[in-house]
């Protein structure tokens, strides 16, 4: 099905939009993915909040055109599906997630920040722990050393009464 020109600069509009907000773009080739799996990976991809289009080439090298994602626009040649999040990790997390399960799924490349990501660098970023982890792990590391010492000076107050107390 064509899209009239109208319908065109819509499309162009939205990806534009959505590439303006995100950090990481995700491109990787779906051909002969069955409809379930890709249901599937468009829901996994909704709850991670990555949104997940399957483009026409030209209208997505316009869309990125004059955006951070534009070092990856010779790379837009095939069916390729393209995952934006505004989430560094997101996007890679869930197409290589999805890639590891489903062989027809192909990561081609993607970009963050300007910088272009070959396959090996989309896999290195998806192991990285979300934002969320990390922060976790941050307030964890900073919270060990004051529980520590609220250990130690337990343990001292309690000798202290033993003492007093023999």
């Amino acid at each position: 099905m064509s899209l009239n020109r109208s319908e065109k600069e819509a499309v162009i509009a939205e990806v534009t939009q959505l590439a303006a907000q995100a950090q990481t773009l995700v491109m990787a080739e779906y051909r002969g993915i069955a409809v379930a799996d890709m249901t599937k990976l468009r829901s996994e991809a909704r709850k991670q909040g990555v949104n997940l289009s399957v483009l026409k080439n030209t209208l997505a090298r316009r869309a990125v055109a004059g955006t951070s994602f534009e070092v990856v626009a010779n790379q837009m040649t095939g069916p390729l599906i393209y995952g934006f999040s505004v989430d560094a990790v997101a996007a890679a997390k869930v197409v290589a997630d999805f890639a590891k399960t489903n062989d027809k799924l192909v990561i081609r490349g993607g970009a963050i920040s300007g910088k272009v990501l070959d396959v090996n660098g989309v896999k290195q970023l998806s192991v990285i722990p979300s934002k969320e982890v990390l922060l976790a792990q941050l307030c964890g590391l900073l919270m060990s050393p004051i529980s520590r010492a609220a250990v130690v000076l337990g343990a001292l107050a309690a000798q202290k009464s033993e003492a007093a107390a023999a």
